[in-house]
């Protein structure tokens, strides 16, 4: 059987609807369920995305939750148990603003530099975010009442001090709820608060990569599909005005997806074409343009297997069959 890995990029709130939007598509095309992936691996927006499908949660509720329809019997029943909540700040958090994220880290900077690590010295020295992720960590641990899933599930973050990246699922990983590490994962500086785990401050692992993709080199899968919210599917800039962030992007995307290819893995990329950028505009942060996000997604995703997607979906569609038979079983 052919082993397939998910890997879900960073993208705010369109970023998860895109999600939706493109799973849903998938799904409802071939009858295969990206929660039924061998491994799930997700960054920032695509790490909320990655635990509630191994929570249960329907791929087509996804696209559902965001367009507001109604959802499934099974998707009602877990988001009665919970579900992430999109952080908001308030007065009070806004008066625990810093200036300088991490003093102490400049400081070690500028005394040390034969050791400094660019990377952590920039995010020292960025203002500190303010906003906590409580209601979004809180929403998905009681998803996960026993903690960790069966199934692999991959959130990568960032570990501020250290300045690297983490892998939380991963064997070695540091011991997080999903909740916490999925909070993590999306901690985007200077907007969201770090999250501390065992007394240490982890941020958005988009500071990384917005896909993380070589951490499925060696992984095991055969297939990775990848969804891309923040770059496009066009190799030619538009008139939008986030081109030249996507263009930017798209570079080190297409870099990843070179050295996982090289490894021996297929690999399928998903981005969103002209009309599912210009739904997202200029903020991923916008909530109120998710409906439209998803909706644009699920159009573009059915047109593509249609088409130049055909390989995949009916790669998708065998393996759907198999997994349902194998629960019949």
């Amino acid at each position: 059987m052919t082993k397939i890995g998910v890997a879900l990029a960073a993208g705010g709130s369109v970023g998860v609807a895109y999600h939706g939007g493109v799973l849903a598509a998938l799904a409802e095309a071939t009858g295969w369920d990206a929660g039924e992936a061998d491994v799930l691996m997700g960054t920032s927006a695509g790490s909320v995305t990655s635990a509630m499908l191994r929570a249960g949660v329907p791929a087509v509720d996804l696209a559902r939750i965001s367009e507001g329809r109604p959802l499934s019997a099974q998707g009602s029943r877990l988001m009665t148990l919970g579900r992430p909540r999109r952080p908001k700040p308030s007065a009070r958090h806004a008066l625990g603003f810093r200036p300088v994220s991490d003093p102490r880290g400049v400081l070690r900077g500028v005394s040390r530099p034969w050791s400094l690590n660019p990377r952590a010295l920039a995010l020292a020295a960025m203002p500190s975010g303010f906003i906590p992720t409580n209601s979004l960590s809180d929403g998905l641990d009681a998803l996960f009442p026993d903690g960790w899933p069966d199934g692999a599930l991959w959130v990568c973050s960032y570990d501020q001090k250290a300045g690297r990246r983490v892998v939380f699922g991963r064997p070695g990983a540091p011991k997080a709820s999903v909740g916490k590490a999925v909070a993590a994962s999306s901690a985007i500086p200077s907007h969201f608060a770090p999250v501390e785990i065992e007394g240490r401050r982890y941020v958005d692992g988009g500071v990384t990569s917005m896909v993380n993709l070589d951490v499925m080199v060696g992984s095991g899968v055969d297939v990775v599909v990848v969804v891309s919210p923040l770059t496009q599917a066009s190799p030619w800039p538009s008139l939008s005005a986030t081109t030249v962030v996507r263009q930017v992007l798209g570079l080190q995307l297409r870099r990843e997806v070179a050295t996982l290819r090289s490894s021996g893995v297929e690999v399928a990329v998903i981005q969103p074409g002209r009309k599912a950028a210009a739904a997202m505009g200029i903020n991923p942060m916008d909530a109120a343009r998710r409906g439209d996000v998803s909706r644009a997604a699920r159009a573009e995703v059915e047109s593509w297997l249609a088409g130049a997607g055909g390989g995949l979906g009916r790669l998708l569609r065998d393996r759907g069959r198999f997994v349902r038979g194998a629960k019949a079983v």
